[in-house]
């Protein structure tokens, strides 16, 4: 029941009862199972807390984060900020003005004023979403990548939607990168198909997956948009982060929708995320909710924190420290028989004309693991993944991006663990001036994975 101050009127977005939650509490409200915390270990699916935990080796935001101190101190200012309120009668005036700021936060950082932005609770919100701008009369199906490169819910939640959907693979059965030549073929064969039996297509690039890859190509998806302009939409699953503003805007020039998260390269607490869309579709009927939640808002602030932070750093600086880094990792994987890095394809953007930038640079290093009996499979790999979140040997505790399955070697259905750098990191090293202590850290978090196998 729906609680408000004597004397005060009845507001719709306050649901919470007489005592207002802290923080901690808010931090996990308007998601799902997967950020619930388990009461036994406070931890939530994905290893983190609800509050900082420096003793963390983190290095898995291409799936979670724990949240950061700058981030739990500025969500705890939204939260004050709506308690004040909520004692004036003020709370939803006060929820939609936090909204709005957040919004023109990140509307700022691609400085162009023709984009609108909705929130979603999540990535797979954000592409039904989508979705509902790319719906006409017309029976819809969406062609995406793999769900295992992809948001694991995305695929049921549009079928869910009345969606037909088309799946394309993005690496052979061994793991390795298809050739990019081989997707934008299909993806192009699926699309004419469609548009053939009088559907409408939302075509859904991914920049980047799961393990670091782009596709289908800008080149592929350039040609079907002016092809089909009037029965194909696209949308770019950006949902990583990976990305500069630069980027994002040539994205955005094309007439791309475009899908962002928080939680991930800018490590804000999971379920946090929104759509961006250009000129063409402001004036279609899909409407975001007037409010998505306490939760969304201070999961949001606390990335923004982490955002500010990593645009501040100067381009120069980041690609310096993303190539000393990729230097470093990629030796300690070679050189390690129990290890083997995963192929991936560097980002080739060509086609938007860019001025290279960091974001060409890797973040993720995917890896599978190898003992003296052979691959590891998917389950030991997942057991590995855990336990090295709750080590109790005196080795550090470490974060790693869940699992990603990839084909099988030698007969074993294998998955790769990844390697993970955040924006807050190449902060933290750029407000050290190096970045020999986070090598250090993430060799230390590969020494301990290695010791369990």
């Amino acid at each position: 029941m729906r609680r408000a101050n004597i004397n005060v009127k009845l507001e719709k977005y306050d649901i919470y009862p007489a005592a207002f939650p802290d923080v901690t509490q808010l931090l996990v409200s308007g998601g799902d199972a997967r950020i619930a915390l388990d009461p036994v270990t406070g931890l939530n699916k994905y290893g983190c807390r609800t509050y900082p935990d420096p003793g963390l080796l983190s290095f898995g935001s291409s799936t979670a984060s724990t949240i950061s101190q700058d981030g739990f101190i500025a969500a705890s200012r939204v939260r004050n900020a709506l308690l004040a309120a909520r004692k004036n009668g003020e709370f939803d005036a006060c929820c939609l003005s936090q909204m709005q700021r957040m919004r023109e936060a990140l509307l700022l950082q691609l400085a162009d004023s023709n984009v609108q932005l909705q929130f979603a609770a999540s990535g797979t919100d954000a592409h039904c979403l989508a979705a509902g701008y790319a719906r006409g009369a017309q029976p819809l199906r969406v062609v995406m990548v793999e769900e295992e490169e992809t948001g694991s819910g995305v695929k049921a939640a549009l079928l869910a939607t009345a969606c037909a959907i088309d799946l394309v693979a993005l690496r052979e059965n061994d793991g390795a990168p298809r050739l990019l030549d081989a997707i934008d073929e299909e993806v192009s064969a699926r699309v004419a198909a469609a548009v053939d039996r009088g559907e409408r297509v939302l075509l859904v690039m991914v920049d980047q997956s799961k393990t670091g890859l782009v596709a289908p190509g800008i080149a592929c998806l350039m040609r079907l948009a002016q092809a089909y302009a009037d029965r194909v939409s696209v949308l770019v699953d950006a949902c990583q982060l990976r990305l500069s503003p630069i980027t994002l805007r040539a994205y955005l020039q094309q007439g791309f929708m475009v899908a962002i998260t928080g939680s991930k390269f800018f490590t804000g607490p999971s379920f946090s995320a929104a759509l961006l869309l250009p000129a063409a579709f402001h004036t279609n009927e899909a409407v975001e909710p007037e409010f998505l939640g306490v939760g969304l808002l201070l999961r949001w602030e606390a990335a923004l924190v982490e955002l500010r932070r990593f645009h501040a750093v100067p381009q120069a600086v980041i690609v310096e420290f993303l190539t000393d880094f990729k230097d470093a990792i990629g030796a300690r994987l070679a050189q390690d028989e129990r290890f083997e890095p995963l192929a991936v394809i560097l980002p080739d953007r060509t086609g938007l004309q860019l001025v290279p930038n960091w974001d060409h640079l890797p973040t993720i290093f995917p890896f599978l693991l190898k003992a003296k009996a052979g691959w590891l499979d998917r389950e030991q790999t997942r057991l590995v993944y855990r336990q090295l979140q709750t080590l109790k040997t005196g080795a550090p505790r470490c974060q790693f991006g869940q699992p990603v399955s990839c084909g099988t070697r030698d007969g074993t259905p294998v998955s790769a663990l990844r390697l993970c750098l955040s924006a807050r990191q190449i902060s933290d090293a750029a407000a050290q001036h190096s970045i020999s202590h986070l090598i250090a850290d993430a060799l230390s978090a590969l020494d301990c994975a290695a010791g369990l196998i």
